[in-house]
């Protein structure tokens, strides 16, 4: 168990001494000092037992986000496709490498969608063809629409496209092939096109 005690006042400090001295019953129908947390779980941990669930697979961690009451967020994403199975079997593996009487953490496995940004470099690939937005992370820059044309460690290349609107009509046109270093980028996601 962890215990924080940042400015803990004395009362406390007795209430947290009688839980632990094993004095319950002078606590019948009390809450737990506000003061006390559950052990944390590591995001290195998620991360290690994770990979190891999905190797030998085509399947791959994208993220692990943990928030400070414990849900535990695992993005997963594979060179083919993510299933629920998928999923599941994920997140019994790991389940069960924690005990709940010790962590208490709440699990969520999923793919990573088309609402969550492409960040690794086999996602990247994997887009490739497909067409995205990109965010950079100056404000001077607005939003760039393209077809992912390639990627590697340093840098996308892409096909600018541009949506002319004549009367009711849309038009497609494309535009120059442009080379950008991910040091520019914020992010970049899929567009999602519903024709």
């Amino acid at each position: 168990m962890l215990v924080s005690c940042k400015s803990v006042s004395v009362k406390q400090i007795k209430l947290l001494l009688q839980w632990f001295c094993g004095k319950e019953k002078e606590f019948e129908g009390a809450q737990v000092p506000s003061f006390y947390r559950i052990k944390m779980i590591q995001k290195q941990d998620i991360v290690t037992l994770a990979e190891q669930c999905l190797e030998g697979t085509d399947r791959f961690v994208v993220d692990v986000l943990i928030k400070p009451d414990n849900l535990i967020l695992v993005f997963i994403d594979a060179d083919s496709a993510v299933t629920i199975d998928h999923c599941v079997e994920l997140s019994r593996f790991i389940e069960k490498h924690f005990d709940r009487e010790e962590e208490d953490f709440e699990l969520r496995v999923s793919s990573s969608g088309l609402d969550q940004p492409i960040k690794m470099l086999r996602q990247f690939k994997k887009a490739i063809g497909r067409s995205v937005i990109i965010k950079f992370k100056t404000e001077e820059m607005d939003n760039l629409s393209g077809e992912l044309l390639a990627a590697d460690e340093t840098e996308i290349r892409i096909q600018e496209i541009t949506i002319k609107k004549l009367n009711k009509l849309k038009k497609t046109v494309k535009g120059e092939i442009l080379t950008i270093p991910f040091s520019e980028i914020e992010e970049v996601k899929e567009v999602i096109d519903f024709n």
